[in-house]
């Protein structure tokens, strides 16, 4: 797995486009990092980053980006809505595959001694990456804020994890850095029909962790909100004309998205104010959206089993992420930002015609196995239409969970076999490309005829992957034949044919590529596999085709 961490660096600008696209530029022209969002605020004065990429790619992007953010904000006079101490606010990082939390701290502590020593700017380590309990929490590190920090640096307990503990003209004009390694966190703001801070810090106050203090029988104490992992504040922001509810989900496990959008909306309910939108600020994992979808989707009993673009449609349209400004999934999911592949050039970005015509091309690929593992799809959406047909059918609304669960499976199959057509299409690629390396010296020919043979096995088995991923579908088929909305029960039966055509092409697509192996008893192996495969496939497909008919004479 690829080693990837992500870092969102806050910047004390949100108005001089200038500065700003200094500071992304230098993120961007680091190899090897990918600048995902750059999300500035006019009313907060203050930017927000993603750039992602190889760790130690993302640390030289990230101490770029805050020297050149110390060179051209100059903090004595700075201005804004949110809670600051430096021209770099806070800088995490966050592992998102391949990297342990362990291995981001000790990433994110090089980050911040580089910062203190070659930058001259005093740094407080956060989170994970914390030195002591005190500073986990990053609003205790930023207390006091950037009017504040001459006096902070004073006392010997707020003493600079790195860098200068003494105040001076390049500190006044730097401020703080704050680097840390930490979870995931969603930074979101709720739009409320109302101008009033007051109220908006008070619902703030009932759902955020720390909750408000109260006096108990002549006593002061702290009497905690309702949501866990969940720092919350109310501002008003100009700009919109609304106040809001600012709120960080530092753990979205335990407190998911959809969960803290709904108990704003009660909160705020209970106060004869309306939530009328969501603002989500940077990136949100894929998760998120979905999650959230399927949640609302579930309030209605509405089948799972949907396309994960409708589900995050449903998302953003109930929070309405799109109220203050349009919302595009392809600019604000980070899995989609990271997707390497050219959007608009994979088989299954065609349309049927378009790749009904490239079959039909001289090109050899693609070819048989891509159409077996599309006809595997196939079958898989003919048996996850008819669940979500039957799942709102008039009078099973008792069975609505049943063909849900059936649909999401149905969901999962359709993905993987997919990505099972573009597959195989990349796994003749590999072949070409192995017999194509030089051989002219005896290294060079070891060498080719070990790439030959891995590729050729690689070929063997994408279509025997099909064929295993096609046999599952048969699953939800007799499910819904026997089951499902009786209506639909010859779209199950078709399905049922389109499967068997796919483990047959599979079938003919591992014979001709394991003829090409010299490892005979690896060729065998996968022969046997595939026949009991293809076996099965033949009695289960006659077998639906009976209940298929005994079903349509009832």
């Amino acid at each position: 797995m690829k080693k990837i961490i992500e870092c969102v660096p806050n910047f004390s600008e949100g108005r001089d486009k200038h500065v700003i696209d200094l500071i992304a530029g230098v993120i961007e022209s680091t190899e090897g990092v990918k600048l995902l969002n750059v999300d500035p605020g006019e009313a907060t004065n203050r930017t927000v980053m993603t750039f992602a990429g190889s760790p130690e790619s993302v640390v030289e992007a990230a101490f770029r980006a805050i020297k050149m953010a110390s060179e051209h904000i100059d903090m004595r006079k700075h201005h804004g809505e949110h809670p600051r101490i430096g021209a770099t606010d806070v800088c995490p990082l966050i592992p998102v595959s391949g990297v342990t939390m362990e291995e981001t701290v000790e990433y994110a502590r090089q980050l911040a001694k580089r910062v203190g020593e070659e930058l001259a700017i005093p740094v407080y380590c956060y989170e994970y990456a914390a030195f002591s309990d005190q500073r986990r929490n990053l609003a205790v590190c930023r207390s006091g804020e950037y009017e504040g920090l001459e006096a902070k640096l004073k006392d010997p307990l707020w003493k600079p994890d790195f860098g200068p503990a003494q105040y001076s003209e390049r500190t006044a004009s730097t401020g703080l850095t704050i680097i840390g390694a930490r979870d995931f966190l969603i930074a979101v703001n709720f739009n409320l029909n109302t101008t009033s801070v007051r109220r908006a810090n008070a619902i703030s106050f009932d759902v955020r962790e720390k909750g408000r203090k109260v006096i108990v029988n002549g006593v002061e104490t702290q009497q905690p909100g309702t949501l866990k992992h969940c720092k919350a504040i109310g501002w008003f922001i100009k700009e919109y004309g609304i106040a809001q509810v600012s709120m960080n989900l530092t753990n979205i496990g335990v407190t998911p998205l959809h969960v803290a959008f709904d108990e704003v909306c009660d909160k705020a309910t209970k106060r004869g104010i309306r939530v009328t939108g969501t603002e989500l600020v940077g990136l949100v994992p894929k998760s998120a959206l979905l999650d959230a979808g399927k949640y609302f989707l579930g309030k209605q009993q509405r089948s799972l089993g949907l396309p994960e673009e409708e589900i995050i449609r449903i998302a953003i349209r109930t929070m309405g992420l799109d109220e203050l400004k349009p919302f595009d999934p392809k600019t604000r999911i980070l899995e989609y930002l990271l997707d390497d592949r050219p959007v608009g050039e994979g088989l299954c970005d065609m349309t049927c015609r378009e790749f009904a015509l490239e079959t039909a091309s001289e090109s050899p690929a693609p070819g048989g196995g891509s159409v077996s593992a599309y006809m595997g799809a196939l079958g898989a959406s003919l048996g996850t239409m008819v669940a979500n047909l039957s799942s709102h059918k008039r009078g099973w609304d008792e069975r609505w969970e049943y063909f849900s669960q059936w649909a999401e499976k149905g969901q999962v199959l359709l993905s993987e076999l997919l990505h099972l057509v573009e597959e195989d299409t990349l796994s003749y690629n590999k072949v070409v490309d192995a017999f194509s390396m030089p051989r002219e010296g005896k290294d060079d020919k070891a060498k080719r005829a070990e790439a030959i043979e891995n590729a050729t096995l690689y070929a063997a088995q994408v279509p025997l992957q099909t064929m295993k991923t096609s046999l599952r579908v048969y699953d939800i088929l007799e499910a819904m034949i026997l089951h499902g909305n009786p209506n639909s029960v010859t779209d199950a039966g078709v399905g049922a044919s389109a499967v068997l055509s796919a483990v047959k092409g599979g079938y003919l697509n591992v014979l001709i590529n394991i003829s090409g192996l010299n490892n005979k008893e690896t060729a065998r192996s996968l022969k046997e596999e595939a026949d009991r495969l293809l076996a099965f496939a033949w009695e289960k497909e006659s077998s639906l085709w009976a209940l298929v008919m005994d079903k349509i004479n009832e």
